[in-house]
């Protein structure tokens, strides 16, 4: 039990690592592109949406059960934000813009991050091993996922400190289903893939939604389109590195959970 959750903080450290190195390294210029880097942050959350709605059409039996969950996510998570106030229109750098919402991203990134802490007690469950590498893995795959969340955040008007600290306390939930997992390994098994597909879903409509709109809007108002594309670009690009290049764990999903049984 330590070692799951000494695995489960190191995946956790992912929300502050690559932010921090970036931050201290180029803080100056993140800060004066941070309209680009929402656009980049768009390609990176694509692409894991992406990754995130095959995972749970797996882990659910097929196309006809996983989307159902993946539709849940989008129209649930539309509709529970649709009701509450809109953003404020505030003045960022030298225009004045529509602020970004974030608290859709916040939400989906907390229910993602219980799915990965069952898949973290399932492979513990095989073998001590093999959670270390899943652990490893997760956090390679949660560095540029939370170094483009705290782009987002920056952007929707959250100071760095209290970016950083969102960013961390969003990431401790996957100690839920670390933990859960642990003590009734079946019972959450089962819940994994329903999260995953209902985080897919839910990122969906962040990305169309929030991300995709506000860095039309942005470049619209500076007419520099052709940037905010390459931005764009260079998200989906980073992220599909990240996928093909690092090995894919959680392919093994189901053979863990046979083997745990």
């Amino acid at each position: 039990m330590l070692q799951l959750l000494g695995i489960s903080f190191l995946v956790m450290l992912a929300s502050l690592v690559g932010v921090l190195a970036v931050w201290n390294r180029a803080g100056k210029f993140i800060e004066q592109r941070l309209d680009y880097l929402v656009s980049f942050s768009a390609g990176v959350f694509l692409v894991f949406l992406f990754g995130l709605a095959s995972e749970a059409v797996a882990l659910t039996g097929g196309l006809v059960r996983g989307l159902p969950w993946l539709l849940l996510g989008a129209v649930g998570i539309w509709t529970v934000f649709k009701l509450m106030p809109d953003s404020h229109v505030h003045t960022h750098a030298d225009h004045s813009h529509t602020q970004l919402d974030a608290r859709r991203l916040i939400t989906i990134d907390a229910i993602h991050n219980i799915a990965d802490g069952i898949f973290l007690a399932a492979s513990y469950a095989v073998s001590p091993a093999l959670a270390l590498v899943a652990g490893v893995s997760i956090f390679v795959h949660e560095a540029l996922q939370e170094m483009s969340e705290f782009f987002v955040l920056r952007d929707a008007g959250y100071s760095t400190k209290k970016a950083l600290v969102i960013n961390f306390a969003v990431s401790s939930t996957i100690l839920i289903g670390a933990v859960g997992g642990y003590l009734l390994l079946d019972v959450f098994e089962m819940l994994e893939g329903p999260l995953l597909g209902f985080a897919a879903g839910g990122i969906l409509t962040v990305v169309l939604h929030d991300l995709i709109p506000h860095s039309i809007r942005e470049a619209r108002h500076a007419s520099h389109y052709a940037v905010h594309l390459l931005w764009f670009v260079a998200g989906v690009f980073a992220m599909v590195g990240v996928t093909t290049f690092l090995p894919d764990v959680k392919a093994e999903a189901p053979q863990t959970a046979e083997l745990a049984s």
